[in-house]
This record gives structure tokens, C-alpha cells and sequence, in this order.
């Protein structure tokens, strides 16, 4: 059995949604991000928009509605299993934990693309404001720690 090719961690180059030929881009252009896939099929995702401010109480359970509707706002996170199915240029994220509820217990499919070093993927039309948005990332392969 050949070795799969997305093992290993990967650094978030560039996340973008995209409707209608407009760009929109959720947590910022300079979104930070961190994927990792395990030899053992499991998978972690992190996405974040750099610079949130602290919660003024120091207490993550003491945030103000404005604080942690913008924590919440500049951060998506889920991990899981994932299956890859290079025929068909397919990986799907099968969600065990998830910032956002809605995706608990749900397998969303990414096409993805190897180039070098990088690792583009597609996954399914999101709803975001109520509008239906394509989504592009493009991740870079990380050295061993």
C-alpha cells in the first residue's frame, strides 16, 4: 500500500471564500491556520484570525457578549478521522469535535491538489451571512519539528 500523501502537518497560506466572482476572506488575509493528519487517521484544524484581543477579565468564562462573539467569530476548529481517496482526489474530515455545532458528527469532502510543497483543498459550499461561499485553501507542508 502506498504511503498517504497528506501525513504531516501543514502551515495555512491562504483561506478564501468565494460567490459570484467576489472574494471575501473570513478570518482576514492573514489568517493563521495549522492542519495536521496522522498516520493513524486522525485529523486536527485550527484557523484563526491573528491578533484577537484578550478578554478584559483574563477569565476565558468571563468574557463580555462582544468579547466572545468575536473570539468565536476569528476562530474555526474541529478535528476527527479523515479518509483519503486518491482516485478521486477526495479527502473527507469525518467531525468528532467542532467549534461550530452545526458540523458535530458530520463528514464534509475536500478535493484536494498536491503542488510541491502545497496542498490546495476545496471542501463543500459553506453557508456564512447567509450566503452560500465556495472555499479555497491552501496549505504548505510543515518540516518535522
Amino acid at each position: 500500500m502506498a504511503r498517504n500523501p497528506l501525513i504531516g502537518a501543514w502551515r495555512l497560506v491562504l483561506l478564501e471564500l468565494r460567490s459570484n466572482g467576489e472574494v471575501v476572506y473570513p478570518v482576514g488575509r492573514d489568517a493563521v491556520g495549522l492542519l495536521i493528519y496522522g498516520p493513524e487517521g486522525h485529523l486536527s484544524q485550527q484557523l484563526m484570525r491573528p491578533g484577537r484581543a484578550p478578554f478584559a477579565s483574563g477569565d476565558q468564562l468571563a468574557g463580555t457578549p462582544e468579547e466572545i462573539r468575536t473570539a468565536f467569530e476569528g476562530y474555526l476548529a474541529y478535528g476527527g478521522t479523515y479518509d483519503v481517496d486518491e482516485a478521486h482526489a477526495t479527502v473527507t474530515h469525518n467531525l468528532t469535535c467542532c467549534l461550530f455545532p452545526k458540523w458535530m458528527g458530520t463528514s464534509r469532502k475536500h478535493h484536494y491538489k498536491l503542488s510541491g510543497s502545497r496542498l490546495i483543498l476545496s471542501p463543500p459550499t459553506l453557508l456564512v451571512a447567509g450566503h452560500l461561499l465556495d472555499a479555497l485553501l491552501i496549505w504548505e507542508r510543515l518540516p518535522p519539528a
